[in-house]
């Protein structure tokens, strides 16, 4: 567990350093948050150990990365071009598009402010959020082939 709370500081940091490219920057911020799911995703399925530490430092770490985000320096006018799976709906809906970001991050908050117990409380948070991660992809993101 020691290791896995090391990789999600290292994570923290990665995330951290910015590039001039904001198709870059949204993809970098989105794949850590994946992976931050996804270690959550491990605990819940029995893969790793509930460790309430480490959950919360996830969940902390899943909080911060969600208030990195901001739409309108990740998806400026004309980066609807190139290597992205951004649905052309997010220029078209911005304030859709914030507002499903806004749920994530209040959901995220929410998470942090009242921590799980146990692995039937990380789930039920997971679910939720993981249901937000989805909403979104549903109606803002190129589904690949």
């Amino acid at each position: 567990m020691r290791k896995l709370v090391i990789a999600i500081s290292m994570l923290a940091f990665a995330g951290s350093v910015a590039s001039a490219d904001p198709i870059q920057d949204r993809q970098a911020l989105m794949k850590e948050r994946g992976k931050l799911a996804g270690q959550l995703s491990k605990v819940v399925k029995g893969e790793e150990d509930f460790d309430a530490t480490a959950v919360l430092t996830m969940l902390k770490a899943l909080q911060a990365n969600a208030e990195k985000f901001d739409a309108e320096k990740m998806f400026p006018a004309g980066s609807d071009k190139g290597d992205t799976t951004a649905a052309p709906k997010i220029w078209d809906d911005m304030a859709g598009f914030k507002a499903a970001e806004d749920k994530f991050l209040v959901n995220a908050k929410e998470a942090v402010a009242s921590p799980p117990g146990d692995v039937d409380g990380l789930k039920a948070q997971l679910n939720t959020l993981g249901g937000d991660c989805g909403a979104c992809h549903q109606s803002y993101r190129i589904k690949k082939s």
